[in-house]
């Protein structure tokens, strides 16, 4: 009998190698739902059962271990939701559980998203006590008019003073979230909103298109005065133009960073990594170097479903083994949005397939002047990261 996403004995295909393994953490509660919001967030209504929570996610990571026995965790990633609901004392809590029942790497990066309408004068000290060392905080935009159509329950003058509090709590790893082109926005706004993150200094800056989402309220109901396709290209062109003279160099299709102050995290999913994931509705995946196999598992989107079954396998929403012929577009679809592209000996580990399987692709693809190949390393030009969806599209199994 064969084993679910395994290849076939008797190939000659290399060996699937565990990658890094990451720790991904879904808080789910928001004060409200953002409108053009897709991800597992729910509006909080009444007091939020913090402890019994935290307990879940313990018990959740408990089940999941086996998955993950004698690797090393280099990141966590606490993402919601709005995980900055969440008291210091629960974050600290899951910690010191986590760290406990996993080896993790020293010095490894802990981000907590922060929403600018949620922080507390004097918190951020207490998170960054907790062993969290980067904030990722929901900006979206300083126009206070840009925020209201996005139902955002902050203003401009909120998110420089929460940005500026974490910065004297002793945090120097922030990220800040803006979005572009977004209703009624023009390209002067678009770059005035990325001067006023510019002068706040953080060390990193998150800068995407604000897309409608099927099953959001913008999906249902599209918000007036959307600027086309021509004009958002013309804010990102403006606004990629102003980030690299200010020292923020791309390294993702909407991801900028000081030297040296990549996001670890999002690094590893964009090469192709491992992680646990554990909290309602959250994704993990993992390489099982034993049986050559790589397997997604999902968990119950629903909180009080999920809070109730954790620690046992009905908290498992579903998961499936990722067959050979579909790895090589899982791969792309992550390692071509890196500007630093991918080395052909990370394609082969990461799916335990030589690099014959995406030779055709892969020849058309530099061919239409999408990618570019130099020995062993394959890297999207400008025109490859514009068409990014036509390019990953070739790798799709036939």
């Amino acid at each position: 009998m064969s084993t679910p996403g395994a290849v076939a004995a008797g190939t000659d295909a290399p060996a699937l190698v565990p990658p890094p393994l990451s720790l991904y953490v879904h808080l789910p509660w928001c004060v409200r739902k953002c409108p053009y919001c897709d991800f597992n967030s729910h509006q909080a209504r009444g007091p939020l059962p913090f402890e019994a929570y935290v307990d879940a996610l313990l018990a959740d990571l408990d089940h999941d271990l086996p998955l993950a026995w004698g690797r090393t965790v280099h990141s966590v990633f606490f993402g919601g939701g709005t995980p900055s609901l969440f008291p210091p004392a629960q974050i600290d809590r899951f910690l010191q559980g986590a760290s406990a029942r996993l080896r993790f790497a020293p010095g490894l990066e802990v981000t907590l998203e922060t929403n600018p309408g949620t922080a507390e004068h004097g918190r951020f000290e207490d998170y960054l006590a907790a062993g969290v060392n980067r904030i990722s905080f929901g900006i979206q935009s300083f126009d206070d008019g840009c925020l209201r159509r996005l139902g955002r329950i902050h203003d401009a003058a909120q998110a420089e003073t929460a940005v500026r509090l974490a910065q004297d709590a002793g945090f120097d790893n922030l990220n800040l979230d803006l979005m572009y082109a977004l209703p009624g926005q023009t390209a002067a706004m678009a770059l005035h909103d990325l001067e006023r993150a510019i002068a706040l200094g953080p060390a990193h800056l998150s800068h995407y298109q604000l897309t409608l989402e099927p099953n959001t309220v913008f999906a249902a109901r599209p918000p007036q005065d959307l600027p086309d396709e021509d004009h958002a290209w013309e804010m990102q062109e403006a606004c990629q133009a102003r980030l690299a003279d200010a020292g923020y160099a791309q390294y993702e299709v909407s991801a900028y960073a000081r030297p040296g102050r990549q996001c670890a995290h999002n690094l590893n999913y964009w090469r192709y990594g491992d992680y646990l994931g554990i909290g309602a509705g959250a994704h993990g995946k993992l390489t099982l170097g034993a049986t050559q196999q790589v397997l997604r598992r999902w968990k119950a989107r629903h909180p009080a479903a999920w809070q109730a079954a954790a620690g046992s396998a009905a908290a498992i929403g579903g998961e499936e083994y990722v067959a050979p012929q579909q790895r090589p577009f899982e791969f792309m679809l992550n390692a071509l949005r890196l500007v630093e592209g991918f080395s052909l000996a990370a394609f082969q580990a990461r799916c335990g397939l030589p690099v014959e399987a995406i030779a055709a692709p892969l020849e058309e693809a530099v061919a239409r002047g999408w990618l570019e190949r130099s020995g062993e390393r394959v890297v999207p030009t400008a025109l490859g990261r514009r068409f990014n969806n036509d390019v990953v599209a070739l790798f799709l199994p036939g």
